[in-house]
């Protein structure tokens, strides 16, 4: 039985150490950066934006690594399988960007004299205002997108690492957002339309071991006219007390325990599955493009293949209702790095 928690607490207790182990559907947790007994080199803290249309999606990011600052946008093109993306390093953060100590509170804003990183959260809605200069070849991005926030059952999970009691990963996913407004590059624009494009929040906050690999998966669409997605993933830390498997279906979760991917890394673009140990789940991604990212930074060093792909399978839910899924674009991702 995985361990949820439902009492509003501090997530970390005196001592630095996770207060409670496990996973919540509601923001449950209070995150103080200054409750941290670690050293600020191990403080990671990021916001990651995935907003996925039928043709192409983009992704914003603002992360604090502590030793290096990183805000990145990316255009990932699924008719040409290609990616543009471009990523402003600053060194020796060290908390400096202030990220918000809550996901439904507080603003993300990194601006210097060329780019503007904002995340606005407002009381129903987090909006998305990004500006790059010279994003590819000249080229300007300009993102204005709104993100409708339900307050739904979400993925929140406290997980804990054996070795070192000071580790810690507090993780947020919120899926299922309808997304609206535009994403210019130059003269081309991209829309994107509420009604049927949606979008993820990856909100992160931790003290990090230096070595991992993951697994991730994530996908937010349509199904039977409701808003269904999913958060997957396994690979690092204690998982003893909760995994981060979850299915969402029209605003309520639907918990599972353990999912396996199945993946051909010899080739990562032929076909991913993934299946549950319940057989709940049984789905095969069709990659449409694979986003490659090799870092080696010497103390930062990344290696990791996030592939967008069609998926197709089934889910049940916790009452037994069978979903069938029909080329949902989502991603899955295997990433290790060093940082």
């Amino acid at each position: 039985m995985e361990h949820i928690v439902k009492r509003i607490q501090p997530l970390l207790d005196e001592h630095g150490s996770l207060s409670e182990p496990g996973y919540a559907l509601k923001p449950v947790f209070d995150y103080n950066r200054k409750m941290i007994k670690a050293s600020k080199w191990r403080i990671k803290e990021w916001d990651y934006y995935a907003c996925i249309n039928d043709d192409f999606a983009f992704s914003f990011t603002v992360a604090d690594l502590g030793y290096l600052g990183m805000c990145t946008a990316s255009f990932l093109d699924f008719k040409t399988g290609k990616e543009t993306k471009k990523t402003i390093m600053k060194p020796f953060v060290f908390g400096r960007f202030k990220l918000p100590n809550f996901s439904d509170s507080g603003n993300t804003v990194v601006i210097d004299k060329s780019n503007s990183f904002q995340f606005i959260v407002n009381k129903d809605s987090k909006v998305i205002k990004v500006s790059v200069k010279n994003f590819t070849k000249g080229v300007d991005l300009i993102a204005d997108l709104t993100l409708i926030d339900y307050k739904d059952d979400r993925m929140l999970i406290a997980t804990p690492w054996k070795e070192n009691k000071k580790a810690f990963y507090y993780n947020q996913k919120i899926n299922c957002m309808p997304t609206s407004g535009t994403v210019q590059i130059g003269e081309k624009e991209y829309i994107f339309d509420k009604s049927k494009h949606f979008s993820v929040l990856d909100w992160g906050r931790g003290v990090w071991t230096y070595k991992n690999t993951w697994y991730w998966g994530s996908l937010s669409g349509l199904v039977k006219g409701k808003r269904f997605g999913f958060n997957i993933g396994y690979g690092f830390g204690d998982t003893s007390a909760a995994s981060e498997n979850m299915i969402f279906y029209d605003g309520v979760a639907h918990k599972f325990k353990h999912i396996e991917f199945i993946i051909d890394e010899a080739d990562m673009l032929k076909p991913w599955k993934f299946q549950s140990n319940d057989k709940r789940m049984k789905l095969t991604m069709t990659p449409m493009l694979d986003r490659v990212d090799h870092t080696n930074l010497l103390i930062i060093k990344n290696y990791g293949h996030q592939v967008f792909g069609k998926f197709n399978g089934y889910v049940i839910l916790d009452d037994g209702t069978k979903l069938v899924i029909k080329d949902l674009i989502g991603f899955a991702e295997k990433i290790m790095n060093q940082y």
